[in-house]
């Protein structure tokens, strides 16, 4: 019988906009994390603040944007309009205020619920904003979202505003900023806006071209079938080609925002895309094949953009703006048009494309029966019971938000296998289990993704075959052993990934487990090192400890390894930065052993043991 629970006056809450947020951070930024994922809290925090001055450029107010990341503070200047300055404080701690709901003001900016800074605010240690304006200034600092200090100050400095912040450890715990991850989200901010100048600890981020600069980095130009082709129009932006990768790559963006999960508008792009060149080369193609290879980038502003959640990562609106046309007509008009004249005039690039198309049809087709098989074989593999230990999340809710926090950890080995399995989460926690070492799939071509029973069952658990789309988790952990044999099977396990799935590795999915290499422990205390310099750092603080080195993931305990898989994991992103090239990538790690290698190789080694005895003789 339920406990019978007084249900009265008193049991209804009024929570004031700093208690709500704290209390629900996940309803503004998303998920938390610890810095480790392009998507999480902390890299939001220094979103929502760097849209209000991109919003200002957009509007016509300053050219330059300069970020300072000093371990965990943010520091960020604009030289835009600057806050009002009888309503900074307002800006910055009452929700549903600002310039924004004003369309004439900011008539196609990202920010328009009037929510983000506030989010900030509450989620800092510390947060400060000055507004310049006109030879006059208000600061004004909060911790934890209170007010502690405002000031009137005249002053010499330009016109903008400053923004300092550093995000509350206790909500983002154990955080820390990867630089790549900012430089990727500062690079799209200048894709998205010519001629924003945006400087990051002292180096200049700009554009010059816009999408075409940011599918030139992208792409690998020896790979490229044909030159990059880049269409404008008012208020839409496109940049597109094939190469010679598996899988589609979209970049999305809506008023300068990367929408990371589409939406409305990367829908009707891709439709228009299949329509147009379909109804040029007069023939029905399967829309797979069309896209089979594309790297492609487009951007549209939308007034008063409707996102389906406050992370602002996949758009929902289906109209232009209140008097405008469809967000499908729109893109679909300037497609057929743009398009269709580019290939007109460009019959050698039109030529290109649909040897790319028939090529992939050819692909598809004699892939076809090989695909039957190994579906056929994965059934009969029994996978849910021999090779993957699921999590209860895909048996009771498929949806993707349910997916958010799933993660899958690859094993090599039944006793490294058992203990990340005993000790895992059930709910969101999964396992495969590697049996040796996984094939060096490099320059193979995908037929062997089938042929082989390891690579076809993983593929069938991560369910990636047709594209990310349904991907069942969203974080793929390599899980092995700190030796020079767990080192091979990552990097084996890496050239598969980027060989074949390397949007799995772009998107920010795969990751590898960094588990203890040494337990120092007394009576009273027990520390676990990662590395040699945190073993002697131990030894000293400890007095007569015990000394374990881990030399592999099986001797570590069930019970123990739960410290290192749930709230304290240590994940290390496997990350892809602009000058990333996959191919060349592949070949320097997995080719002929180059001279190139074997100094890189040669030198690393040094260094490792020069680090080593210097923490010997430290000890």
């Amino acid at each position: 019988m339920a406990e019978n629970i007084i249900y009265n006056e008193d049991s209804i809450k009024s929570l004031d906009w700093r208690e709500h947020i704290r209390l629900r951070p996940g309803m503004y930024i998303g998920k938390l994390g610890n810095g480790a994922a392009a998507d999480d809290g902390i890299y939001v925090l220094l979103k929502e603040i760097l849209d209000n001055s991109i919003d200002e450029f957009v509007m016509g107010n300053g050219n330059k944007i300069e970020i300072e990341i000093d371990q965990k503070q943010v520091r960020i200047r604009d030289y835009g309009r600057g806050i009002p300055l009888g309503k900074v404080i307002d800006c910055v701690s009452k929700i549903n205020t600002g310039g924004k709901y004003d369309s004439k003001a900011f008539q196609k900016s990202v920010g328009l619920n009037g929510v983000g800074t506030k989010a900030v605010n509450a989620l800092s240690e510390n947060f400060r904003v000055q507004s310049f304006r006109d030879g006059m200034s208000k600061l004004v600092d909060f911790e934890y979202g209170v007010l502690t200090n405002e000031e009137d100050i005249k002053t010499d400095e330009p016109n903008g505003t400053f923004t300092s912040f550093t995000a509350d450890s206790g909500v983002f715990k154990n955080y820390k900023f990867i630089n790549d991850f900012v430089e990727n989200q500062i690079w799209n901010y200048v894709y998205l806006n010519a001629g924003l100048s945006i400087f990051f600890n002292g180096k200049k981020y700009f554009s010059k071209n816009g999408l075409l600069d940011l599918l030139t980095r992208k792409s690998n130009e020896d790979q490229l079938r044909y030159p990059i082709i880049h269409l404008k129009g008012d208020d839409i932006e496109l940049a597109l080609t094939h190469d010679s990768h598996y899988g589609e790559d979209y970049y999305s963006f809506v008023n300068g925002q990367h929408t990371t999960q589409g939406g409305t508008h990367l829908n009707a792009y891709k439709e228009s895309l299949v329509r147009t060149l379909r109804d040029f080369y007069g023939k029905n193609f399967e829309p797979s094949d069309i896209r089979a290879s594309i790297v492609t980038a487009i951007s549209v502003r939308v007034q008063e953009p409707v996102f389906e959640s406050q992370t602002k990562t996949k758009l929902g609106s289906t109209d232009i703006g209140p008097n405008g046309p469809s967000i499908k007509a729109f893109i679909g008009d300037f497609i057929k048009t743009a398009l269709d004249n580019y290939l007109h005039r460009n019959p050698k690039t039109a030529e290109a494309i649909l040897k790319r198309i028939q090529q992939s049809e050819r692909e598809r087709k004699d892939m076809a029966g090989v695909r039957k098989i190994a579906k056929e074989r994965a059934k009969k593999a029994n996978l849910h019971n021999k090779k993957l230990r699921d999590c209860k999340v895909h048996l009771d809710d498929m949806s993707k938000e349910a997916r958010l926090d799933t993660t899958l950890f690859i094993t090599e080995g039944d006793s490294a296998s058992g203990s990340i399995t005993k000790s895992r989460r059930v709910d969101t926690q999964a396992v495969f289990s590697l049996r040796g070492k996984p094939l060096n799939c490099y320059g193979l071509s995908k037929k062997v993704v089938y042929e082989n029973e390891e690579f076809n069952l993983l593929q069938h658990a991560l369910n990636i075959e047709e594209g990310l789309e349904n991907l069942r988790y969203n974080n793929v952990v390599i899980a092995t052993d700190a030796d020079v044999d767990g080192m091979h099977i990552r990097l084996l396990m890496l050239t598969f990934f980027l060989q074949f799935f390397p949007d799995l590795v772009r998107d920010g999915h795969v990751y590898i487990l960094d588990t203890p290499l040494f337990r120092v422990r007394n009576k009273k205390e027990t520390i676990y090192c990662y590395s040699d310099q945190e073993r002697v750092d131990a030894i000293n603080k400890l007095s007569n400890p015990e000394i374990t080195r881990f030399k592999g993931l099986g001797e570590i305990s069930p019970d123990e390894f739960g410290n290192f898989i749930g709230e304290n994991i240590r994940l290390e992103p496997i990350i892809l930065n602009e000058e990333t090239s996959i191919p060349k990538l592949l070949e320097y790690f997995m080719g002929k052993n180059t001279p190139e290698r074997q100094d890189f190789i040669i030198e690393n080694l040094k260094i490792e043991l020069d680090t080593l005895e210097d923490e010997m003789q430290a000890a």
